[in-house]
C-alpha cells in the first residue's frame, strides 16, 4: 500500500522563520546537485538570503512542503515587458529534493506561480534551463512552456549572460 503524501504548496513569506530555513535548505540542496554546480552555497549567502529576497519588492517564492518537510522551491522575480505594456515572472530557481522527486511537486508550484503571476496582471512566465537538464525541460514542456521561442521575423530567442 502506498504511503499518502500531505502536500502544501504556498507563497513563502520570507520573515518566517520556518519559510526562511526552507528556502535555504532546498536552494542549498539544488546548489549540492549537478545541475546547481555540485557544491554547496556559502554560509554568507544562507545567512543573508531571506532578508535580502525581502528587501526586493518584485521578487516572490514558492514552498512545497511534503508531510511538514521542505520539499521543493521556485524563486521568481516581476519584470516588464514593453512591448506588451504589461509586468511578467522570470522563474530563477526551480528545485525539488531528491527525495520528493516523482510527486509532481515542480507542476504544482508551477501552478502557484502561475496563479501569482495572473494576479499580478503579468502577460507571460519566462525562464531558462540548461541544455542538459532533459528532467526540468520535460516537466517545464508539459507544464505549457515552449523551448526557445521562434519568431519568424527575428528568430530564435538566445540567453546571454555577462558576469560583473
Amino acid at each position: 500500500m502506498e504511503e499518502a503524501n500531505d502536500i502544501l504548496v504556498l507563497q513563502a513569506s520570507y520573515t518566517n522563520p520556518i519559510h526562511a530555513e526552507a528556502i535555504c535548505h532546498v536552494l542549498n540542496g539544488y546548489a549540492e546537485d549537478p545541475m546547481g554546480g555540485g557544491h554547496s552555497l556559502p554560509a554568507e549567502v544562507l545567512s543573508h538570503l531571506p532578508e535580502e529576497l525581502a528587501k526586493r519588492p518584485h521578487a516572490f517564492s514558492v514552498l512545497a512542503f511534503v508531510n511538514g518537510e521542505p520539499a521543493g522551491l521556485v524563486n521568481c522575480f516581476e519584470g516588464f515587458s514593453t512591448f506588451a505594456c504589461r509586468p511578467l515572472v522570470n522563474v530563477h530557481d526551480v528545485a525539488v529534493m531528491p527525495a520528493f522527486r516523482g510527486l509532481g511537486l515542480s507542476q504544482k508550484m508551477l501552478q502557484k506561480v502561475e496563479d501569482i503571476a495572473r494576479q499580478r496582471g503579468c502577460c507571460k512566465i519566462t525562464l531558462e534551463v540548461l541544455e542538459g537538464n532533459a528532467v526540468a525541460q520535460a516537466s517545464y514542456a508539459k507544464f505549457g512552456f515552449a523551448a526557445g521561442m521562434f519568431d519568424p521575423a527575428h528568430g530564435r530567442m538566445l540567453f546571454w549572460i555577462k558576469p560583473l
